[in-house]
């Protein structure tokens, strides 16, 4: 193995990372195998259970590379290792799932919807349906894409998927589209896809830039994504009432603004970590002063999405030998569809970081990587940094609580040719 790794100029951790990565891509879509071994061996349930967590995969995995790193690097290496890796995206999306996921806000947007609803031509729950899946994930340009994925999958759940007789075609069909939709749907600003936000700096993409050369095109391909979808499934939407049936207290205006208040704050500075955190600490002692105007906060969805994304954070830093040269490789014409397929395997975010770090790329090879990053960003759990979310909020409503990633890849594979024939053709 040395002899091989001084050959290729990779070392041996390079491969036991690269290794790692691939028997995590494995497991995650192998939940449902853990899963029986629960119901098989009960002796043992809780051990297969938490490796049946597709959010526990990546961070699992990631702990056995810091584990094989001690061994063979010693502790310092190892640690040096950790400490050069950069968590705020996983802190970030943690934060604002909590607050994005409060009563008081998840209401707001639920109003929105409602409102803009009433003016669309469509029977039963459909109208409802086409603007949770187009408005909020164009939405997540302007308060986060972890917060549209958030507030979307929140109100789907309690609408759509619980909602008795929704079949499994019609949840897998959903989830796809909002994956997507979601992923695409925050390229109208500079600040709102992780993608975009990689390189926007750099490369110097401001707002107005997004908003001509991606933002049109993926509002676009949103509106068709959740259009379509409505009228396939119109046959078991009409059957949903159009209206919800919400009985719970109103949160008074005061305490629905010092929420908003808390939540751009957490937007506005997402790259620093200090600050949201804190935040977020007197959001908590908000929610725990006055109990009655929460419902249950998504804590524990929150630690499972931060502790999968920490997880892609340190195994994905052992990736760029691999990915870069790959990137090299391709020109403009293949660099769309070849970023569409590797983000799949790997966060489109370390993706385009991965490309900024290529120097002397040209205007149209720089938007084809990102446009490509983001239309693959709903094919599976780990393609976009919000997917972890609304698979967390989500699956408790499939079958044995568990979605399927080939089902997953399936659902999603319609609206991603859309977004590629709106960012390849138009």
């Amino acid at each position: 193995m040395n002899t091989l790794a001084t050959t290729l100029g990779v070392t041996p951790m390079q491969w036991v990372g690269a290794a790692l990565f691939a028997v995590a891509l494995l497991h995650t879509f192998s939940t449902r195998f853990f899963e029986r071994l629960a119901h098989q061996r009960p002796a043992h349930a809780g051990i297969w259970h938490l490796l049946g967590e597709v959010e526990v995969v990546f961070g699992f995995w990631a702990m056995v590379l810091v584990l094989v790193m001690m061994l063979a690097l010693g502790r310092e290496a190892t640690t040096d290792y950790i400490d050069s890796r950069n968590y705020t995206e996983p802190m970030f999306v943690f934060a604002i799932m909590v607050i994005a996921g409060s009563r008081a806000v998840l209401d707001t947007v639920r109003d929105a919807v409602a409102a803009i609803s009433r003016y669309v031509p469509l029977a039963g729950a459909m109208g409802f349906y086409f603007v949770a899946l187009a408005f909020v994930p164009l939405l997540g340009s302007f308060i986060t894409e972890p917060a549209a994925m958030t507030l979307a999958a929140m109100m789907l759940r309690d609408r759509v998927f619980s909602a008795r007789g929704v079949s499994q075609r019609l949840k897998y069909a959903t989830l796809g589209v909002l994956f997507v939709n979601v992923s695409i749907g925050g390229t109208l600003t500079s600040f709102a896809a992780p993608p975009v936000l990689m390189v926007a700096a750099k490369w110097n993409w401001d707002i107005w830039y997004m908003l001509t050369h991606f933002g049109w095109k993926a509002a676009l391909a949103v509106l068709a994504n959740a259009l379509v979808t409505a009228l396939v499934f119109r046959r078991e939407l009409v059957r949903l009432p159009r209206n919800g049936d919400d009985k719970r207290e109103r949160v008074p205006p005061v305490a629905t603004m010092l929420h908003m208040v808390l939540l751009g704050g957490v937007v506005a500075f997402a790259h620093h970590p200090p600050v949201f955190m804190a935040l977020l600490l007197f959001f908590l002692g908000i929610a725990t002063a006055y109990p009655k105007w929460q419902d249950r906060l998504i804590l524990r969805e929150g630690l499972l999405v931060a502790f999968f994304l920490a997880g892609l954070v340190v195994l994905g830093g052992q990736q760029q030998w691999w990915l870069e040269p790959l990137l090299r490789n391709m020109d403009a014409d293949t660099v769309f569809f070849g970023a569409t397929v590797l983000t799949a395997v790997t966060d489109n975010a370390a993706l385009t970081y991965l490309g900024s770090l290529v120097d002397g790329l040209g205007e149209e090879f720089r938007q084809a990587l990102v446009a490509g990053a983001v239309t693959g960003g709903g094919l599976t759990v780990i393609a976009n940094a919000p997917n972890p979310a609304g698979f967390a909020i989500l699956r408790g409503s499939f079958e044995d609580e568990a979605i399927h990633p080939l089902g997953l890849l399936v659902a999603a594979l319609p609206p991603t040719l859309t977004a590629v024939l709106a960012f390849r053709v138009l």
